[in-house]
């Protein structure tokens, strides 16, 4: 077991930090696992540069932040012997979907959100990235609460919004993406401003990858201020932007962050791969007490989906022709 204190280099005044001194393939002791979350609590977001962890490996670090969640809602064809692993590759995600886009969500999100339990954080294994573009920014929610006017503040802590796969998105209808939707709807109603359970922070938690409307407003009304809360979410300032290299790892706080996908890639040929691993989240609890329902769908957790579930049920069940 390693004793070494960690090194931590922030990469920008609100978000973001290189994490040095450790060797993530190596055995952890539990006090750098405690200053590797303290880091993350403070920083949102932080930094592994030239790890060389396998899958088993990803998925042994991730578990020691709290259970590993299945891959995806939506992954109905996990990586043999590592069903939490979700694959982020460009080539897959195209022959998959039949779309030609380089990432599930491409405008800035906070992952899976559409779930009545966000995740509490993820974690991204880079492999093969190209050796120009491909980078990811992530931005701070607390950051962007507390820029917020104190009456625009007050307004936000009463407000829930509604969050689903595909807002706002126009996916074709005849896609394999859209009939995965159609096939497991997962809908929640959280707070649109979210207590953290470990700082106690206030986070704006709403995104324009996967909230759809804001709760008991007009449709005009919701559309002006979640434009206003978006705008506020993706101010430079609360940011920062990774530049990828082959063996490194990203670990976020899903409960304080919203990240953006590459930009600059749907023009080239060009291959990406990296490897995501999540852990499970709580039940987000509003400035005002509320806590978030499900519309429809489950909880998101180590457990195939059931939709999921029953569909490699019914593969099993067909007869095999010989």
């Amino acid at each position: 077991m390693s004793n070494q204190s960690i090194v931590v280099k922030p990469t920008s005044t609100f978000t973001g930090a290189e994490i040095e001194g450790v060797d993530l393939s190596q055995p952890l002791s539990d006090e750098i696992i405690k200053d590797i979350r303290n880091a993350l609590l403070k920083w949102k977001v932080i930094f592994f540069r030239n790890q060389n962890l396998d899958h088993a490996g990803q998925v042994a670090f991730t578990s020691r932040f709290g259970e590993v969640t299945y891959a995806h809602p939506h992954e109905d064809e996990p990586i043999t012997d590592h069903p939490e692993i979700l694959p982020i590759d460009r080539s897959r995600y195209e022959r998959r979907n039949g779309l030609q886009r380089s990432s599930y969500e491409s405008r800035w999100h906070t992952d899976v959100t559409a779930a009545v339990n966000p995740p509490a954080g993820s974690i991204l294994r880079a492999v093969n990235v190209p050796s120009v573009g491909g980078d990811t920014t992530w931005t701070n929610l607390v950051a962007a609460y507390e820029g917020l006017s104190e009456p625009i503040r007050e307004l936000a802590d009463k407000l829930k919004a509604q969050h689903h796969f595909n807002a706002g998105l126009n996916i074709p209808a005849n896609s394999k993406l859209a009939q995965r939707i159609a096939e497991n709807p997962i809908v929640s109603i959280h707070p649109v401003v979210r207590v953290h359970p470990e700082t106690g922070e206030k986070a704006l938690f709403v995104n324009p990858g996967f909230t759809s409307h804001i709760i008991g407003l007009s449709r005009k009304e919701s559309k002006l201020l979640l434009e206003l809360f978006f705008n506020q979410i993706k101010k430079p300032a609360y940011t920062t932007r990774f530049r990828w290299n082959n063996g490194d790892i990203a670990f976020w706080d899903n409960r304080a962050t919203a990240h953006l996908a590459p930009q600059d890639l749907d023009h080239l040929d060009v291959e990406r791969i990296l490897y995501r691993t999540t852990i499970t989240g709580d039940v987000p609890v509003g400035a005002d007490g509320f806590r978030s329902e499900i519309v429809e769908g489950e909880v998101f957790n180590s457990n195939l989906p059931s939709v999921l579930q029953q569909k490699s049920e019914e593969l099993k069940a067909e007869p095999v022709l010989v």
